[in-house]
């Protein structure tokens, strides 16, 4: 039996401790989410209608979030079980020496993931999983709900945190801000104090990170290309962006950002990709 805690088994099996720790911070945003909901200062005040509207919001970002965290972790992006013997070989193929394997064009091996990857993109460390060719629609989908959850709980949390900021002087609250953990060191806040001020700070770090990969794949998305390809200034697979968008997302790729479980199948199989050069051909 492999180490459960590993970065990663032989057999490439995706590490487990990326995603307790991401669990754990997910379980204390929650925690502090309820107490300041609960026992704390309560929710912003509103109407009966916009309280409902909140309310349907939250739980359609929910739905859509952990859906899509399922479906990306249970997506198996790697080449394990793809029959890649006996596939007429081509410009792009290479040999994988670790995995002793022929990969197709766009496929690389992670060192974290000790397997090859089909369209391999990155990997994410959060979820210690890759991102490639079958999960990277629920990944970009993660990356929209995420930032749109983390967006609302650091409204909810404002009035509680506002509350709190208005009690000290500026300078103390610039660094409970800036500094949580070494107030609380220093004993100038309260463990609750420090909790609300820690939690808002990291939802909404988190927003702005979700946000900022969210525009740079979606620049890839419309170039069609992965994050491998942008560093090395390749655009060999840019069909243009409305073809990028369908071979990435689906014939649905418009409705696909709303429900994670909305039937969009990719057109592709992740071992043979058309090239500009294939359109110009067909064109001219």
């Amino acid at each position: 039996m492999g180490q459960p805690w590993a970065v990663g088994s032989a057999e490439g099996a995706p590490a487990r401790l990326p995603l307790v720790l991401t669990a754990l911070w997910a379980a204390a945003v929650a925690l502090e989410l309820a107490y300041v909901l609960v026992l704390g200062p309560g929710p912003p005040p509103l109407g009966p209608l916009a309280r409902t509207l909140q309310l349907a919001l939250a739980a359609f970002q929910l739905l859509n979030l952990l859906g899509n965290v399922g479906l990306f972790l249970r997506s198996d992006p790697s080449i394990r079980g793809v029959m890649l013997a006996g596939r007429s070989l081509g410009q792009g193929w290479a040999y994988c020496y670790q995995c002793q394997s022929q990969v197709p064009p766009r496929s690389g091996h992670c060192s974290a993931c000790r397997i090859c990857i089909l369209r391999r993109d990155h990997h994410c460390r959060l979820l210690g999983r890759c991102v490639g060719f079958h999960n990277y629609r629920p990944f970009l989908c993660l990356l929209l709900h995420a930032a749109g959850v983390l967006l609302h709980i650091s409204v909810l949390l404002g009035p509680a945190l506002s509350a709190l900021l208005r009690a000290h002087s500026p300078l103390h609250t610039a660094a409970l801000l800036l500094l949580p953990w070494l107030m609380l060191l220093t004993g100038r806040v309260s463990l609750a104090q420090f909790a609300l001020a820690f939690v808002t700070d990291t939802c909404v770090a988190g927003a702005l990170l979700c946000g900022a990969g969210l525009l740079f794949h979606g620049m890839l998305l419309l170039r069609g290309q992965t994050t491998w390809e942008w560093a090395r200034g390749q655009h060999s697979y840019d069909l243009g962006p409305c073809h990028n968008l369908q071979a990435a997302l689906g014939p649905r790729w418009v409705l696909v950002w709303l429900w994670p479980f909305l039937a969009s199948p990719l057109p592709g199989d992740g071992i043979t990709f058309q090239t500009t050069a294939d359109v110009g051909l067909m064109a001219s």
